[in-house]
């Protein structure tokens, strides 16, 4: 079987990727924090505003790392929490707590997830916004 490697998400990816999300967020009027994180879940680039809750910093980061977990957007998840959904015990199983907010979104190069991306601070839609824009500048 033969596979074709992929190029990871590098540092110069994440930069690019915090940076469209703030502009995103800018344009919005909307003070938000970006997180990025590589397939393995190391941090690659963070950014808080100044002005930005400071709970969001680690609402970026639970976003970014759900979105990688379950290679998913967070926006699709939220209903898979609720009593009767699939994932309704997995927040509490793992070690670090998934967040099922709007704001978390996987980052594929060539059909292979090689990072995510976590937006905290806006609404959830708006930090969703946000974070798709932004992997769609990188594509």
């Amino acid at each position: 079987m033969s596979t074709t490697a992929v190029a990871p998400l590098t540092i110069q990816d994440a930069e690019a990727l915090v940076t469209a999300a703030h502009r995103a967020a800018e344009a919005a009027g909307v003070t938000v924090s970006v997180t990025v994180l590589d397939a393995g879940g190391h941090l690659l680039a963070f950014r808080r505003d100044d002005r930005a809750v400071l709970i969001s910093g680690e609402t970026s980061t639970r976003k970014a790392y759900t979105a990688l977990q379950l290679d998913a957007p967070t926006a699709d998840l939220v209903d898979a929490v609720q009593p009767g959904g699939l994932f309704h015990t997995l927040p509490t199983a793992l070690d670090r707590p998934l967040l099922f907010i709007a704001g978390g979104v996987p980052v594929h190069r060539d059909g292979r997830l090689i990072g995510a991306i976590g937006v905290g601070g806006g609404a959830p839609e708006q930090d969703h916004g946000f974070a798709s824009a932004a992997v769609t500048a990188l594509s």
